[in-house]
């Protein structure tokens, strides 16, 4: 089992070596691929180009721009108010995934079509299948429980046909479910990833808000949107908020868990996973990974289990 790394004291800790988004922003760049990102950036005080980060329709058309320059999405969008994710660190889960999938296949990460994937609660967004796909060429099953959010990842699938062959999308039928309902009979998944609802309440949503309102010096008085990234109730917070949300992951797991080599899932608390790996241990988990992952000063990772 390994354990999160730490950044060296004072030193950004770095993304994976294959991320395509190491480094600073090429601003000019990605105007010239999607000018409609043009009127949100301006120079910083320090004179480098850059976007408001708590501006929505900004960080919006950065990701739209991201994808386009980088991964070759045309047309990316997400309505307002849903989760609009930033793309270096979820491309991030997606390399460390590659590199766990590698360990099975002699030291070589799979690629095309035959590596499928599942992606639980994949969003409006949708942003793991497109990079995943672009990248490795992987198959993807999304789910959700929200039709718009499916309706709206449907229309940038319509827009990328390429994608679209490689990207199924399925509604969740049961809110209370995760893999049951998904999964179908005979089908085999290299892994499932998962980005779930971090908070435990509406109540506790604005309050990490207003944090990253703080972190980021816009402490006036202004009206603070639930999140800066967006988001939709599903998508923010579910009772018991993350370390819930695995635990039933978890419980589900162990019934299917011959279609499945990998369950993984971000955590974004590290105070949550002694009592997640007591969970897995209960279920008979026979191989438990911690996976760490860094964006600049933050710390995240993502827990990994299976039971061969």
């Amino acid at each position: 089992m390994t354990s999160p790394r730490r950044p060296l004291p004072g030193r950004p800790a770095p993304l994976h070596p294959r991320n395509r988004h190491k480094g600073s922003y090429d601003f000019p760049a990605l105007m010239r691929t999607s000018p409609a990102l043009r009127p949100f950036v301006a120079p910083t005080p320090r004179g480098n180009l850059s976007i408001d980060f708590t501006d929505p329709q900004a960080v919006r058309a950065l990701n739209r721009a991201l994808l386009a320059l980088h991964h070759g999405v045309r047309d990316w969008d997400i309505p307002a108010d849903f989760l609009c994710p930033p793309i270096p660190g979820r491309a991030d889960y997606l390399h460390h995934l590659a590199d766990l999938l590698a360990e099975g296949n002699g030291g070589r990460i799979p690629r095309g079509a035959t590596t499928r994937l599942l992606d639980v609660g994949t969003g409006a967004n949708g942003v793991y299948p497109l990079i995943g796909f672009k990248e490795y060429g992987w198959h993807f099953v999304g789910s959700d429980i929200a039709p718009a959010a499916l309706d709206a990842f449907g229309r940038t699938l319509a827009a990328n046909p390429d994608c679209a062959a490689a990207i199924e999308l399925r509604r969740q039928p049961d809110p209370q479910a995760i893999f049951a309902g998904i999964l179908r009979p005979g089908e085999r998944y290299a892994a499932t990833l998962c980005n779930p609802p971090f908070h435990a309440s509406p109540d506790d949503a604005v309050r990490g808000s207003r944090r990253k309102w703080k972190n980021l010096g816009k402490t006036t008085g202004k009206a603070v949107p639930l999140l800066n990234f967006g988001g939709q109730a599903a998508e923010l917070w579910c009772p018991g908020g993350e370390a819930a949300f695995i635990e039933r992951m978890i419980g589900e797991s162990r019934a299917c868990a011959s279609q499945v080599g990998w369950f993984t899932c971000l955590v974004s608390k590290a105070s949550n996973l002694p009592p997640l790996q007591a969970a897995l241990r209960h279920e008979q988990a026979r191989e438990i990974r911690v996976v760490a992952m860094a964006q600049g000063q933050k710390q995240s990772r993502f827990l990994a289990w299976r039971f061969g």
